[in-house]
């Protein structure tokens, strides 16, 4: 099923229309003569937030508390007293902690890119679109 449009607000409002009764975004083609900002922000409120912050947020927490413990357990294994300083000092630890925060934070983002995301489907990558010139156009993919 394809639609095609000469202006931008009865594009919008057919699309509003479509995500309203219940299409998802995901299933739709869009085709515009320009990229459009009002268009993103439409198909974003349809459209449900990603979970990769939780990815960010455990690595993130698993490598600040990788460091604190790695660091609490070298001073205790192999303890230097020196002028009556605590074996466990908090303070010292805060740096190894902080760039184990980053880094793990950063992998854990990393791989749940690789999970998250979808391939795209090579057989569509292959397609020509048809020239659509300077109209919109909303295409919707049928699933029999």
């Amino acid at each position: 099923m394809e639609w095609r449009f000469g202006d931008k607000h009865s594009f919008m409002a057919k699309l509003k229309e479509l995500f309203d009764g219940g299409l998802s975004p995901k299933k739709v083609d869009i085709y515009m003569p320009h990229p459009d900002h009002d268009i993103e922000h439409l198909i974003e409120e349809y459209t449900p937030p990603s979970k990769l912050k939780y990815f960010t947020l455990i690595g993130g927490l698993t490598g600040v508390t990788t460091g604190f413990v790695f660091q609490a357990w070298s001073s205790l294994d192999y303890p230097i007293i020196v002028g009556g300083k605590p074996l466990l000092s908090w303070v010292a630890f805060v740096i190894v902690g902080f760039e184990l925060t980053i880094l793990f934070g950063a992998l854990s983002t990393f791989v749940g890119m690789l999970l998250l995301g979808k391939f795209p489907k090579f057989c569509k990558m292959f397609e020509l679109p048809e020239e659509t010139g300077n109209e919109y156009v909303i295409r919707i993919e049928d699933e029999a």
